[in-house]
């Protein structure tokens, strides 16, 4: 039975302060894989630059779909269907920072799109909150033998797609139309903390998942971590993202909703559950050269979302102005930027099975 119980207190999901997150639970069903250490460097920054790998996909077909309108709000655009229900934009902007964060992911795992076993010759393969529909184009590319469907509220993906590849604009949280026993893989990114009811959401995922398939969550804690005490207690961005924490528990939403899933994929019904960490460092500080370059990745990504954040919380639910808000953010942006300062956010990948028979 799902629980429709509220979000923790931040107070009680929130771990102290520079504290390192460790193991997320003892429970002997649950093979934790904790982060690896980072290693401060000099505090030189060497923008190396990065580039984007992810190219047009050759043979497409028509994406078909009658749900086209956007809402436009203090310059952002948003999606019209179930209006609200999603925080962040889905203009341009926000696009291009969505691919970036999937390029930047592809480099955290060592270009591994996925990690749990799905063998090689899937037939069907879902994309919950896909997004931009990178993802699910990567995998329409790495598995010619599945269709792989891609679910979101915004209408923004391609409009030709390789033919193995489907987009649907609904909501996740909805009825699923599709068949049960019917999944080799359930996947969604960054979306828990967006979601109203997960363990109902998990349960539909058991329900629709082939016997001895997989579901795997990929999603990055929402507030910023230190190792080395360089975070000050009265750091900017941690401050803003526990602001926007709260905003999002308002209207029953969790952003630590992350640090529960692997419970919560148990009661639904699913073994064989591994949770992996790794640690997404915020800036060019870490010594090692590629967690430098995932540490400007991730700088990056966040600078460039903290308007569209600000907005979908302090702007919609706090009722801030724009010019409010830009102020706000002046000592935020500062703070990312000092190089002194060496945080970084956990960033969490869970894989489980259902069952055989």
């Amino acid at each position: 039975m799902a629980s429709n119980s509220a979000p923790p207190a931040l107070s009680e999901a929130l771990p102290p302060e520079n504290l390192a997150p460790g193991p997320l639970t003892s429970n002997p069903h649950i093979d934790n894989i904790p982060a690896a250490a980072l290693e401060a460097g000099d505090n030189t920054e060497t923008d190396d630059g990065y580039s984007s790998s992810g190219d047009a996909v050759s043979s497409t077909t028509s994406l078909s779909s009658s749900i086209k309108a956007h809402v436009w709000e203090n310059g952002r655009r948003y999606n019209k269907f179930r209006e609200g229900q999603y925080a962040l934009p889905n203009d341009e902007g926000e696009q291009n920072r969505e691919d970036m964060k999937h390029e930047m992911t592809l480099m955290l795992c060592n270009g591994a799109l996925h990690f749990a076993p799905i063998g090689e010759n899937p037939q069907h393969i879902v994309d919950l909150g896909t997004g931009t529909g990178i993802w699910a184009l990567d995998m329409a590319d790495k598995y010619p033998s599945a269709l792989v469907e891609g679910i979101d509220l915004s209408p923004i993906q391609p409009v030709w797609v390789a033919p193995n590849a489907k987009f649907i604009i609904d909501d996740v949280e909805d009825p699923w139309t599709h068949p049960p026993d019917h999944f080799d893989l359930v996947h969604f990114r960054v979306l828990v903390a967006h979601m109203k009811n997960i363990p109902t959401l998990f349960e539909q995922s058991f329900r629709h998942i082939k016997s001895g398939g997989w579901i795997e969550i990929q999603d990055h804690e929402n507030i910023p971590y230190c190792d080395d005490g360089s975070m000050p207690s009265n750091y900017a961005p941690k401050q803003m993202f526990l602001m926007a924490s709260e905003a999002l528990a308002a209207i029953g939403k969790d952003a630590t909703a992350i640090l529960t899933a692997d419970e919560k994929l148990l009661a639904a019904g699913f073994t064989n559950i591994t949770h992996r960490v790794f640690k997404l460092p915020v800036g060019p500080w870490a010594k090692d050269k590629q967690q430098k370059l995932l540490g400007l990745f991730w700088r990056t990504a966040i600078l460039d979302g903290l308007q569209g954040i600000a907005m979908g919380t302090f702007g919609r639910m706090k009722k801030w102005s724009p010019e409010e808000i830009e102020v706000y953010l002046v000592d935020v942006r500062k703070a990312l930027l000092d190089p002194s300062i060496h945080t970084y956010w956990p960033y969490h990948i869970i894989t489980a099975q259902k069952p055989s028979n």
